[in-house]
């Protein structure tokens, strides 16, 4: 048996279902699916009709999926090299690139499939685009070509709320569009708050992160600043009467926090404190969007 046909065999025997549940990030489509559950919720006043709600989130969910696995192939190198990376099946050679094309083709076939079948061609379409900005466009140019990948790459990973409102409704509605901004305006401080606490890393790997390019104080002001105009835009849907009482009080509480966090990494932060403001921007937005959903069905 030749040493290829060993090495496959091996890469056959320890993958295990795990490791390609791994490479879908599952926690960060739970998230995305959440925002594109309240855009569908949203988008309506009645009750969301179940073909659409069942087949829109799963037909969601697999194309993010699959974005994530392409994401995983295409970084493999790069994750090898760095601390939180390295243990990613791709990049320890439990999963092999092209088994790991494979199953991003066919859960994104099926995710495709079930969106033009079920929901609307529309949505079937802007999720397969927001796949591309994510796993080709952001992952293998933006992410190796500018300290501004996350900016404009961000983009795709903020069309999920789009998606949902489109499942429903079949068009692009501007309230839509003020929930993509939402998610695109707090990209930025949410990442880069990571990158600060991940700079030798992505150092390591010659991936130029802010943090990386124009230091670590730079990214810190970065981070306060977009941090201000997260707030100003997640005052927006309450200032159009998109959302009510409920909404301000609670999103208010939520800026209020994601502040507090941005003015401590920038003047007094612990080794702790950029990976205790990415923490907390994960909760800000999950709680954000359960918000919105509380506003929209609870009448004040």
């Amino acid at each position: 048996m030749s040493e290829q046909a060993i090495a496959s065999k091996s890469i056959r025997a320890q993958a295990t279902w795990r490791d390609y549940y791994e490479m879908t990030k599952p926690r960060v489509v739970m998230l995305l699916l959440l925002t594109a559950l309240v855009g569908m919720c949203l988008a309506t006043e009645t009750w969301i009709d179940p073909q659409v709600l069942v087949f829109g989130m799963l037909g969601i969910g697999l194309l993010s999926s699959s974005a994530a696995v392409i994401n995983h192939v295409v970084d493999h190198k790069i994750d090898s090299l760095m601390a939180r990376t390295f243990n990613r099946p791709v990049a320890k050679g439990k999963v092999s690139p092209k088994r790991a094309l494979v199953f991003a083709f066919v859960i994104g076939a099926i995710g495709f499939v079930a969106l033009a079948l079920f929901v609307n061609m529309l949505t079937a379409w802007l999720t397969l685009a927001s796949l591309v900005g994510y796993a080709v466009i952001y992952t293998s140019y933006l992410k190796r070509a500018t300290p501004q990948n996350i900016v404009i790459g961000g983009l795709a990973g903020a069309a999920p709320p789009l998606l949902g409102w489109t499942a429903v409704t079949g068009d692009i509605h501007a309230y839509a569009l003020l929930l993509v901004l939402i998610v695109f305006t707090w990209t930025p401080p949410h990442f880069w708050a990571l990158a600060i606490h991940r700079e030798k890393d992505y150092a390591k790997a010659e991936i130029p992160m802010l943090p990386v390019t124009h230091g670590v104080e730079f990214t810190k002001t970065c981070v306060l600043l977009y941090t201000v105009l997260l707030c100003l835009v997640c005052a927006l849907p309450y200032l159009v009467d998109m959302s009510g009482l409920i909404y301000l009080i609670g999103s208010s509480l939520l800026n209020a926090g994601f502040m507090y966090y941005a003015i401590k990494l920038k003047y007094k932060a612990t080794e702790t404190t950029a990976m205790d403001t990415f923490k907390f921007s994960i909760y800000h937005l999950m709680i954000l969007f359960v918000v919105l959903l509380a506003d929209h069905y609870i009448p004040l």
